[in-house]
């Protein structure tokens, strides 16, 4: 079962269906996704989630609409029911909401109720193991902006694009996802988010510092090879001992110790000196070769 589906399965458990009102509101919220389409006088919901299906049927039921179909469509279940004769309902070619906005407004359950039916109706959140995006697709823009509006009301920051097929809430950020999550009631899924989150981080970080060293450890290696070859550049052409005795001392040391770091080398003198001597040196090494290499 995917991230989504058991979020989906965990909310349509919530057993918050004795209120008339939130019962209601989340039915409004489903039939303000992409999911919901008008036939004659009838309405038809679609989803893949048995659980969603189910939750649906349980709120028409709530409401006195027991007159519904249910039938399997390839791995779809799809329900139609009789236009719902709700007051706040306008339908066109896409169902929209008349004072929604003004009889929710700081209605806390009501609004989460919203929320949370567009998110059964519309709504996907991707594995948080490969990547944090959740979104929820609408008929309309006007349906995507009541909830973009209750979202930022909570501060919770999504994004909203128009798609071929509607209007779409989006958000890539996994502390604005754990947020939605909570808003609509899926505790057990924020704890499994963070906690996948934390994992996620924690491997990043090595990754991160695993790389690091990797390119450090590289960068030396090319540091070194290169001395080599100037110090085999110079014997091969008689002018090695033509160097101070300081700098025959370190480039000698060079070769027999290959991967030894700056600082290593540093201590192997006969007067140890630090990084930055020893960086120094190498360098009054390559601008003698250079005169011989033009």
């Amino acid at each position: 079962m995917s991230f989504s589906s058991e979020v989906k399965e965990e909310i349509s458990k919530l057993g918050n269906l004795a209120n008339k009102e939130i019962v209601k509101f989340e039915l409004l919220g489903y039939l303000s996704s992409n999911n919901i389409t008008i036939e004659k006088n009838k309405i038809k919901f679609s989803t893949e989630s048995e659980y969603n299906i189910n939750r649906f049927s349980k709120l028409l039921n709530n409401l006195q609409y027991t007159k519904q179909n249910i039938e399997v469509i390839g791995k779809k279940f799809c329900i139609s029911v009789n236009k719902l004769e709700i007051p706040e309902v306008i339908y066109n070619n896409t169902i929209t909401f008349k004072n929604i906005t003004e009889q929710i407004n700081n209605q806390e359950l009501l609004e989460k109720a919203f929320v949370r039916g567009s998110f059964l109706g519309g709504g996907s959140i991707n594995n948080p193991k490969n990547t944090y995006h959740l979104e929820i697709t609408f008929s309309s823009g006007k349906n995507a902006n009541i909830v973009l509006a209750i979202l930022n009301k909570y501060e919770i920051q999504f994004k909203n694009i128009e798609k071929k097929n509607g209007y779409a809430l989006y958000t890539k950020d996994g502390d604005e996802i754990s947020k939605f999550l909570a808003l609509i009631g899926a505790n057990s899924s924020v704890l499994k988010f963070e906690e996948v989150r934390v994992y996620r981080d924690i491997r990043n970080n090595v990754n991160r510092k695993v790389n690091c060293e990797t390119a450090n450890l590289n960068k030396t290696l090319n540091a070194a090879l290169k001395q080599i070859e100037n110090i085999k550049y110079l014997k091969q052409i008689g002018q090695f001992d033509k160097m101070p005795e300081q700098l025959q001392e370190i480039a000698n040391l060079r070769l027999e110790n290959p991967e030894a770091s700056l600082v290593e080398i540093g201590q192997m003198l006969s007067k140890p000196i630090g990084k930055s001597g020893v960086n120094h040196r190498f360098y009054n090494i390559e601008q003698f070769v250079s005169k011989f290499r033009q």
